[in-house]
């Protein structure tokens, strides 16, 4: 809030999720009254800027960007929230207290994801508000870094974009974090979605202006106006917030209020719109995130840990973004302990296992098995999850599944294997066929999506079981298969073959999303096609009877 604001600030209950991520209650008495101070944050300006708006607020949490719209006199708010019980707090438990700010007149609140919601709607509407959905600390610490969020995402700006009447803005408002990080990364962000629409000049379509602690960006659908220009300057010279971009704003400007050592959110902003390589030289990672690389609070780069690391008086230290290096560090011990699990009981064990070509091919086959599977199905839990609306749903039906019909594989496995073998060596078919799958469903399943997304959550999960089911049930023979071989050969393997699948399986689980931060999780699924076709090379006629 400015701290040029008039009013007090009413009574206030906070909600914490997860003992972390804040929501205010605000105290109210039937229409909202005593509110002029949301007339004094960063995220009133787009109501400055647009008259009577039809509003939509993705994350309404405690209600505080309801009562906003309904305090600038909008004409109507679709609020949606993705917590039942937050809703149930404000409209219920605290109703009394809250004056119930999702019955007012003119609001409807929806329970759904965000994504979700606007996608399956095919109405329009003059501002798309997305407020404060996490904790500052939280943000701050780099906690956030491992969390996959498809609010933030290029495809996610162009759906809001595609659902704005022409005039309308998306507004987006974060915490101000020095050096800038996430505001610059929705920047980015936001220019490539522009472009992606088909927009020749996405500067000047965005503007960001900045209070003490928090920062708000607006992107338009259409060029920002010399009218508009004025009363963005006027909203933020009145309430003591500095312009940090503007189509047409000079350096000067930017830096009046909150003054920074130097403009680095200008800076930054304009030297991104510029495109002049910027997002490379940055000491942070603020490429923009997309639904297949959604890891839109990472912003570690390695060749600024020996800077960071150098400057522990300064704070460097607070700098790191730790979600990462963890990670990193989690996957390295990971290894390390795989590595000894299997290898040691060869070197130290009565019954030592030969090193020879077969063991070598047993090593090989289940250690592919182990990653394959593991990449496959964390993949999809994060594909389904933005299918689903709920990442509650997508783990709980993806995880269901593979669970089930995997198992049904492993327990047909037996009876296939003569029928299969009539065609070709099985090994080898079974792990063909999970690599046309699975990369048919790489390519298949965003845009089928993309169409199902009006369907409701009850018609989704039976859909997804049944999209998964063949080729979770085909992943479910390799092991069998491969072991049932083993065992009839080399029987001294087959203790091994357990131990090596078993370790890889759990080293897969965190090099899935060290890979996906990095490449993207179709790049995850197919290197589990590469790694299934390398299984059944490598095992193909081998120890056959």
């Amino acid at each position: 809030m400015s701290l040029n604001a008039p009013s007090d600030i009413p009574k206030q209950l906070a909600v914490f999720t997860d003992g972390d991520g804040m929501t205010a209650i605000t105290a109210i008495d039937g229409e909202p009254g005593g509110l002029s101070y949301l007339d004094f944050t960063s995220s009133a300006l787009p109501y400055h800027l647009l008259e009577k708006p039809r509003v939509l607020v993705l994350g309404a949490g405690g209600g505080t960007d309801v009562l906003q719209a309904r305090y600038q006199r909008s004409q109507s708010v679709d609020a949606v929230e993705l917590n039942p019980q937050i809703a149930a707090l404000v409209g219920g438990v605290h109703g009394d207290f809250s004056g119930r700010p999702y019955s007012l007149p003119g609001v409807r609140l929806h329970l759904a994801e965000a994504r979700s919601f606007v996608a399956a709607r095919s109405e329009s509407w003059d501002l798309i508000q997305i407020p404060l959905l996490d904790s500052a600390t939280a943000a701050s610490a780099g906690v956030h870094a491992l969390s996959e969020n498809h609010i933030y995402t290029i495809e996610a700006i162009r759906d809001y974009l595609d659902h704005l009447h022409p005039g309308g803005l998306l507004a987006v408002t974060r915490w101000l974090k020095l050096p800038p990080r996430d505001s610059l990364k929705l920047v980015a962000t936001a220019k490539r979605a522009l472009i992606e629409n088909g927009v020749r000049e996405p500067e000047r379509r965005m503007a960001l202006i900045r209070s003490w602690n928090t920062t708000t960006l607006l992107i338009k659908n259409g060029a920002f106006t010399a009218n508009e220009i004025g009363t963005i300057r006027r909203f933020c010279d009145e309430r003591s917030f500095d312009v940090a971009y503007v189509p047409g704003i000079d350096r000067e400007t930017a830096n009046r209020f909150n003054i920074l050592p130097e403009p680095y959110f200008h800076d930054g902003t304009t030297a991104l719109l510029r495109g002049d390589g910027f997002p490379e030289r940055y000491k942070f990672d603020i490429r923009p995130a997309t639904d297949d690389r959604p890891y839109f609070f990472d912003f570690f780069k390695w060749r600024s840990l020996p800077e960071f690391l150098s400057l522990p008086a300064q704070g460097g230290f607070h700098l790191l973004e730790l979600g990462y290096p963890i990670l990193t560090a989690t996957l390295v011990q990971a290894i390390l302990i795989g590595s000894a699990l299997i290898l040691v009981p060869l070197v130290f064990g009565g019954d030592r296992v030969p090193f020879e070509r077969d063991s070598l091919a047993v090593v090989v086959y289940f250690a592919c098995l182990g990653l394959a599977f593991l990449f496959v199905e964390i993949a999809f839990i994060q594909r389904f999850t933005q299918f689903l609306g709920h990442p509650i749903f997508a783990v709980a039906v993806v995880l269901a599944a593979f669970l089930i019909f995997a198992g049904t594989g492993s327990a047909a496995s037996a009876s296939l294997a003569d029928r299969l073998a009539r065609i070709a060596d099985p090994l080898i078919l079974v792990t063909a066929v999970i690599a046309v799958i699975a990369t048919a469903y790489v390519v298949g399943l965003p845009p089928l999506f993309r169409e199902l997304a009006p369907l409701p959550t009850s018609a989704k999960i039976p859909l997804s079981l049944a999209l998964i089911a063949p080729l979770a049930f085909l992943m479910g023979l390799p092991f069998p298969l491969g072991l049932a071989r083993v065992s009839a050969a080399k029987p001294r393997l087959v203790a091994w073959a357990w131990g090596v699948n078993g370790c890889f399986s759990v080293i897969s689980a965190v090099l899935t999303v060290v890979l996906a931060i990095h490449f993207g999780f179709t790049v995850v699924v197919l290197l589990a096609v590469g790694l299934y076709v390398a299984a059944g090379a490598v095992m193909g006629n081998r120890f056959r009877q």
